[in-house]
C-alpha cells in the first residue's frame, strides 16, 4: 500500500511539473515581454486571492481583465462570454429551436408582436396582441424578456405549455406547443413597389443571406422587375462572404469586390467577381444610413467603386475592420480583429477611434451637429471611381446623393417608446377586423382618420405619459403611418408592416425619382 501511495504521489508530482513545463512553453512561446507581462498579472491575482478582505469571484476578475485588455484594442474586438456565443450563432447562423414569435413586454405581460412565418406559433393562430400569461403553468406577469426567452426557447420536439389572453374573447386559452427550428431571415421585404421597381431589404449578413437573396430576386423577376432598389438601411453587418456574392451579382466578371490587409499574410485576402450574371445590367439604388456597417458598407462601397449603381441616404457607419471568433474553453470566445478592409478603389471604410468607444459611437450616428465628423467630406481623402468621379474615403460610404433621416420629436420618441402607438394599434385592428380582407385594398384606401390621433392622445393622457402633444403634432404624418403600420402588422405579418413603412419613407420615395441618374452611372438603359 505505502508503494502504491508512493507512486500515486510522483505520478501527481510529474504530472504537475509537466504541466509547468507546458504553461512555460506557451508563456515562452508569447516572447520574453509577454512572458513578464503575464507573470505580473498571475502575481497581482495570487495577492488578491490571498490577502483582499473579502471573498472574490476569480472568474468575473479575469472576465473584467479581459474586456479591460481588449478595450486597449480597437471597438471591434471583444470577449464573449458563452452565452453570448449562443445569441450571436442563432442570429448569424439563420435558425434557432423554439416557438417562433416576435413578442415585447407590455404592461409587464409578454405580447405578440408577430408569429415566424412558418413557426409553430402561426400554425397554431397565435396573433398580434396575443398576451402571454402563464408558461408551464406559472404567471408570466413581471417577467424581463430574457426570462420570456429562456422559457419558450428549447430542443427541437420538445413541448411548452402556455396559457394566452386575447382581447376579442372573455376567457384565456392554453396551448401546447411544440417547439420546432426556427428560420431567422435577413430579408424583411421584398416586393414590387411600383410596376417594374423591385425592393428587397436586408436587415443583416447571415449565412443564409445569400439564397434568400437569390431566391426575392427571382420572385421579383418574375413579377417583370426592371430595376432595384436595395435597402441596407440599418443594416450593421455580418458575413464578409455574403456581401461578397450579393455584389458579385451585379458585377461583369474579373473585378475586385474587396480585399483586407492584416499583420499577418493569412489575413490579407481579395475578393473577385466570378461570373456575369443576370442582373449585372439591372439598373441599381442602394440605400445607406448611419446604421449600416461593415458588410453593408463592402456592398455599398464596391458597387459604388465600378459605377454599378447610385448610392442614396446618409453616410454609413465607417466600421472596416476584419474580426475572426476564437472559441475558448469552456464555451466562451474573442472575437479579435485580424485586418483591416478596403473598397476596389482602394478606400479604408473605418473611422478613428482614438477617442473611445462612446465617442466612436456618438460621432456615427451625428445627425445634429452638420459638422460631425462623418458627414464631412472637407478633410477626407478623395479617390475615384472606374469612371473617374470622385469618391471619399476616411471613414464611411458617403452617398452620391445625401437625404437625411426623418427626424422625429423626443415626444413621438417617448410614444414609440412606452409601446402606446403599438397597443392602440392592435386595439384598433382588433376592433375593426373588417379591414383585414384584402392587403391591396386596405393599402391604397385605408387611412388613419382624425377621430383615431384624438382616440390615441386621449389614451396618451390616461397613461399620463410626460409627453408635449404640440411635439406630437409636429409628427403627425409619421405617427398616421407608423399606426397604419402596426395595424397591418397585427392584421396580417411584420412583412405587410414593412411594406406599409417603405411606402411612405422619405427616403425610398426620393431615391425612386434617382432611377435616371443611377443608368447613367452604369453607362445602360433602363429597359421599359
Amino acid at each position: 500500500m505505502k508503494k502504491l501511495r508512493k507512486s500515486s504521489a510522483a505520478l501527481i508530482i510529474i504530472v504537475l511539473f509537466l504541466f509547468a513545463i507546458a504553461m512555460r512553453l506557451d508563456l515562452l512561446a508569447l516572447g520574453s515581454n509577454n512572458l513578464v507581462q503575464i507573470q505580473r498579472f498571475m502575481e497581482v491575482v495570487r495577492v488578491i486571492n490571498e490577502l483582499y478582505f473579502e471573498e472574490v469571484d476569480s472568474k468575473e476578475l479575469v472576465d473584467s481583465a479581459i474586456n479591460g485588455m481588449l478595450e486597449k484594442l480597437d471597438p471591434h474586438t471583444v470577449y464573449l462570454a458563452k452565452e453570448q456565443v449562443q445569441e450571436v450563432r442563432e442570429r448569424f447562423e439563420g435558425e434557432f429551436e423554439g416557438i417562433g414569435i416576435e413578442f415585447m413586454v407590455l404592461d409587464k405581460i409578454p405580447t405578440v408582436v408577430s408569429p415566424i412565418a412558418g413557426s409553430p406559433s402561426e400554425q397554431l393562430g397565435l396573433r398580434p396582441g396575443d398576451q402571454i400569461v402563464k408558461i408551464e403553468g406559472a404567471s408570466t406577469y413581471g417577467f424581463t424578456e430574457d426570462q420570456v426567452r429562456q422559457k419558450l426557447l428549447g430542443k427541437k420536439g420538445t413541448k411548452v405549455e402556455v396559457q394566452i389572453k386575447r382581447p376579442t374573447l372573455g376567457e384565456p386559452f392554453d396551448l401546447t406547443i411544440i417547439r420546432d427550428k426556427i428560420p431567422i431571415y435577413s430579408i424583411s421585404s421584398a416586393f414590387m413597389i411600383e410596376p417594374k421597381t423591385g425592393y428587397i431589404r436586408v436587415g443583416r449578413f447571415a449565412k443564409t443571406t445569400n439564397d434568400e437573396f437569390e431566391k426575392a430576386l427571382e420572385e421579383l423577376d418574375s413579377q417583370e422587375m426592371r430595376r432595384l432598389i436595395l435597402d441596407l438601411r440599418g443594416n450593421s453587418g455580418g458575413y464578409l462572404d455574403q456581401a461578397v456574392e450579393m455584389v458579385d451579382k451585379f458585377l461583369e466578371s474579373g473585378k475586385r469586390i474587396v480585399y483586407t490587409r492584416g499583420r499577418i499574410s493569412s489575413s490579407n485576402e481579395d475578393y473577385y467577381s466570378t461570373s456575369e450574371s443576370a442582373y449585372s445590367k439591372l439598373p441599381l439604388i442602394v440605400l445607406i444610413n448611419h446604421g449600416s456597417a461593415s458588410a453593408s458598407e463592402i456592398v455599398a462601397g464596391a458597387i459604388q467603386d465600378w459605377d454599378r449603381g447610385l448610392i442614396v441616404g446618409e453616410t454609413s457607419f465607417g466600421k472596416g475592420l476584419v474580426q475572426n471568433q476564437i472559441s475558448l474553453k469552456e464555451g466562451a470566445a474573442i472575437r479579435v480583429t485580424i485586418a483591416r478592409y478596403y473598397s476596389p478603389s482602394g478606400r479604408l471604410i473605418q473611422r478613428s477611434y482614438e477617442n473611445g468607444f462612446l465617442d466612436y459611437v456618438r460621432d456615427g450616428y451625428d445627425d445634429l451637429d452638420p459638422n460631425s465628423q462623418i458627414d464631412s467630406t472637407s478633410t477626407k481623402p478623395v479617390f475615384t471611381t472606374s469612371s473617374g468621379r470622385k469618391v471619399f474615403g476616411g471613414g464611411g460610404i458617403t452617398p452620391d446623393i445625401k437625404i437625411k433621416s426623418e427626424q422625429l420629436t423626443v415626444s413621438t420618441i417617448k410614444l414609440i417608446q412606452s409601446q402606446t402607438l403599438f397597443q392602440f394599434s392592435s386595439e384598433y385592428a382588433t376592433n375593426h377586423p373588417n379591414l383585414g380582407r384584402n392587403f391591396q385594398v386596405f393599402k391604397k384606401e385605408f387611412d388613419v382618420g382624425q377621430s383615431a390621433v384624438n382616440n390615441l392622445f386621449e389614451k396618451v393622457r390616461q397613461a399620463k405619459i410626460d409627453i408635449d402633444e404640440a411635439e406630437l403634432k409636429q409628427d403627425i404624418d409619421f405617427i398616421k403611418r407608423r399606426m397604419k403600420s402596426q395595424i397591418a402588422r397585427h392584421l396580417w405579418s411584420s412583412k405587410e408592416f414593412y411594406q406599409m413603412e417603405v411606402l411612405q419613407d422619405e427616403q425610398v420615395n426620393h431615391a425612386l425619382k434617382k432611377f435616371s441618374e443611377a443608368e447613367k452611372i452604369a453607362n445602360f438603359t433602363i429597359d421599359e
